[in-house]
């Protein structure tokens, strides 16, 4: 009944974001855009008794690409109560029922991951959001993890911070359960897990807890992508091994 009553809750608050995103969002400028995202997702995670634990600093203004691990779709939720960014996400998003119009709204840009064709149109359109000051988010392993180690990291998209002279913000995610301080696979959505079946065992889960470790911004150096992309996957393990209470 417990993980019922929310899950209603959480289909509540995902109408009236999709009824804001429709209506609300276009007297709105960009800065109240994001300020609104923000809240949402805040609200969500309160909502599904979550609670969020944010170390370091997240980045202030733009232009910013920030990379992170990737455990669960609740991690675009958490980023988001953290800060508003633009993700690169997988083009199907944006054709599922209510979270497309919400992803769409939230600014994200899509890309056909099996087309090494739309990679490279996504490297320049990253990169043409990024010199004009936006904040961006990337998930370089391409798919979710167990939250334990991380897979190889992707060098492609890195690619546009360098075009754009922009600097990134690594950064690390992991769940933990609040009374063991163990890590939580309640959220977890890998293999053949379904997307139902991860939402539901989120919402059965107690003492539920996000971290999110925000590192130190770096600069290409010099560095072409495939040694950024392996330099960060290793600050990112760092910060992710730091995030244990």
């Amino acid at each position: 009944m417990r993980a019922a009553l929310k899950l209603l809750r959480g289909i509540w608050h995902v109408l009236v974001g999709w009824v804001t995103i429709y209506f609300r969002f276009p007297q709105l400028n960009p800065l109240q855009r994001e300020a609104r995202v923000q809240v949402w997702a805040t609200q969500l995670l309160r909502i599904w008794d979550i609670e969020l634990e944010v170390r370091g600093q997240p980045v202030l203004t733009g232009p910013t690409l920030m990379v992170c691990n990737h455990i669960s779709w609740l991690d675009i939720v958490v980023i988001h109560a953290t800060r508003h960014c633009r993700f690169v996400s997988k083009s199907e998003l944006r054709e599922w029922p209510l979270i497309g119009t919400l992803a769409t709204g939230a600014g994200t840009l899509y890309i056909e991951r099996e087309n090494r064709k739309d990679a490279m149109r996504m490297v320049k359109e990253m990169a043409r959001a990024l010199k004009e000051g936006d904040v961006l988010a990337v998930f370089p392993e391409g798919t979710t993890g167990d939250g334990f180690d991380l897979l190889p990291f992707h060098a492609n998209l890195i690619q546009s911070a360098i075009e754009a002279d922009a600097p990134i913000q690594p950064l690390a995610i992991q769940y933990f359960d609040k009374p063991t301080h163990q890590i939580s696979m309640a959220a977890r959505f890998v293999g053949d897990d379904t997307l139902v079946w991860s939402i539901w065992q989120t919402l059965n889960a107690r003492d539920l807890k996000a971290v999110v470790n925000f590192g130190e911004l770096q600069h290409a150096g010099g560095r072409d992508r495939r040694a950024w992309a392996q330099d960060l996957r290793q600050t990112v393990m760092d910060l992710k091994l730091a995030c244990r209470p």
